[in-house]
């Protein structure tokens, strides 16, 4: 990996020796990075895909690590962070174009000082706009397929183009962006003119609902698991029994069972035992299969 560092010294990217990942995930869980790489633009991005794939290098690529949990023993190869992409451009006819490292707080923030609407229901998701995309992150009765348009995106051979409309195929907590490995570049959103008075009165209000019904105060991955169709995945884990059960630093939130928080010093093998033994008592007496929603990635 030598010739790597060398090669990201030329060309003046910034890079993270043996990084461990429990300080770039919500959950503050995962082992090392061999290298933790941060490009700060597309050019850059690309260099580095180039170079792993021409030296068989694997890559994991990462934003705010909002819904990422991490193995404890760490992830091989390279990690590619896109939180130093993070312009954010006012374009004509009410869009903002935000590059794929923008957090999604300052992107509401920023819609919100222009009087543009539409964003709100995003206000308090703890991602960044590249994440946003590839999940289709909503709350609220929001969705990014509501608001965005398009996306840049790069596929692992190099090839840059642009995702519109109905092309992108979000749906719930899904893409074409999650279907075929692509990562976003940055994403253009549309939205409506509004009061900024009026805009930061929803944003609060959604926040507010956050605060009120959500562990925010434990590190965590979100929710857990995906809505399973009838059900509410929450009510489930709790009719079951599991609301403050706890497996080593893990535990279900007592606050919100849809949620699982990292009390202290939880590893990924707690996080994923609790995960099985809750989706194994669900299926048993509810005939549920519970689909987690988290991303795992590492070695395993």
């Amino acid at each position: 990996m030598t010739a790597f560092e060398n090669y990201l010294n030329e060309n003046q990217i910034e890079y993270l020796k043996d990084e461990p990942m429990s300080r770039h995930t919500s959950f503050r869980i995962g082992g090392n990075a061999r290298f933790f790489v941060l490009p700060v633009d597309d050019s850059q991005l690309s260099l580095v895909f180039d170079y792993c794939r021409k030296a068989q290098i694997p890559f994991t690529v990462v934003g705010k690590g909002s819904n990422l949990l991490v193995s404890d023993k760490g992830i091989e190869g390279a990690v590619i962070c896109t939180l130093k992409m993070d312009t954010l451009t006012l374009l004509d006819n009410n869009e903002i174009f935000a590059g794929a490292g923008v957090g999604l707080a300052s992107l509401c923030t920023f819609a919100r000082d222009n009087g543009l609407s539409g964003l709100e229901f995003a206000y308090g998701i703890p991602g960044s706009v590249g994440g946003a995309m590839f999940m289709n992150a909503g709350a609220y009765g929001g969705e990014m397929k509501d608001v965005a348009v398009s996306a840049c995106v790069l596929d692992e051979n190099l090839n840059a183009y642009l995702i519109e409309g109905q092309n992108m195929e979000l749906s719930y907590r899904s893409s074409i962006f999650k279907k075929k490995n692509l990562t976003v570049i940055g994403a253009y959103f549309r939205l409506n003119k509004d009061k900024k008075e009026d805009i930061t009165a929803r944003m609060e209000d959604y926040m507010g609902r956050r605060l009120a019904k959500q562990p925010l105060e434990y590190p965590s991955g979100g929710s857990v698991f995906k809505r399973p169709e009838g059900y509410f995945a929450g009510a489930l884990v709790e009719q079951n029994g599991f609301k403050g059960v706890s497996l080593g630093g893990a535990q279900v939130s007592e606050k919100h069972a849809g949620f699982i928080v990292n009390k202290g010093n939880a590893t990924c093998s707690d996080v994923k035992g609790l995960i099985a033994k809750i989706q194994d008592t669900v299926y048993k007496n509810n005939g549920v299969r519970l689909e987690p929603e988290l991303i795992f990635k590492g070695i395993e």
